[in-house]
């Protein structure tokens, strides 16, 4: 195991425990090191693989909850959205992706911290318009939540019914990102690295639950994703403009 395995099974690790952990964070946490370590178009599609790898066992258990109505229109709009965002990855050079994902990343967490009330973000129409976002940002920057979560805000959702919902537009938004993305190109070793990565942080994820105070965990979630995202900002300014 290399230096660079182990430094990935790092990254996983630490997003899969914050997404059991908060039920959030996950593409947030790990998308900007994991742009740094694999580059802009591998770093994404890991993050799709992995997001929908864990949204598909969280809904497990709460799939009953999930609200289909309201999701026909978020899933519907991403699915004609994700194409645009896998197009853009393919088009644009590694700093210009870099810095378009660090942007992203950044906007979506501070909009998120702030609890941003739109009104545009109601009704159906709020539903397409949030739905249309979070595909084209998770094809394009694996960041496809925070869309359906300032929905979810300005719906009047309690977290309970985020959850389910969340995970279930998860697991359609990141199936459709594979499939017009495809899987990351990864030696055995590093598949291996990614899914025990994944269950460990699952364990300790839940392990911690019931220790640290939610709002302080989101708090966390969200600064590390900020750092995260503006380290990739940095980084993909110095290769376009040679800062």
């Amino acid at each position: 195991m290399t230096g660079g395995d182990i430094l990935l099974a790092g990254i996983v690790l630490l997003g899969a425990s914050v997404q059991w952990l908060t039920g959030m964070g996950f593409a947030l946490v790990a998308v900007p090191a994991l742009v740094l370590l694999l580059g802009p178009a591998q770093g994404v599609v890991l993050a799709n693989c992995a997001a929908g790898a864990i949204s598909v066992v969280g809904l497990a258990g709460g799939w009953r909850q999930v609200r289909a109505r309201a999701m026909v229109p978020l899933c519907a709009a991403a699915a004609c959205t994700v194409p645009a965002g896998a197009w853009l990855t393919r088009q644009l050079p590694t700093p210009a992706l870099m810095l378009v994902m660090g942007g992203l990343v950044t906007a979506a967490v501070l909009l998120v911290m702030r609890g941003a009330r739109v009104p545009a973000l109601r009704g159906t129409r709020g539903a397409v318009a949030a739905g249309a976002a979070g595909g084209f940002m998770n094809a394009a920057a694996g960041v496809g939540g925070p869309p359906i979560s300032l929905y979810a805000v300005n719906a009047g959702w309690t977290v309970r019914e985020f959850v389910p919902n969340a995970q279930f537009y998860g697991v359609v938004v990141n199936a459709f990102s594979v499939a017009a993305n495809g899987v990351p190109s990864l030696r055995t070793t590093q598949w291996a690295v990614v899914v025990s990565a994944l269950i460990m942080g699952a364990v300790i994820g839940r392990g911690l639950a019931g220790r640290i105070p939610e709002p302080r965990a989101r708090l966390l979630v969200l600064s590390l994703a900020l750092a995260g995202g503006v380290t990739a900002v940095g980084k993909g300014s110095w290769g376009v403009w040679g800062w």
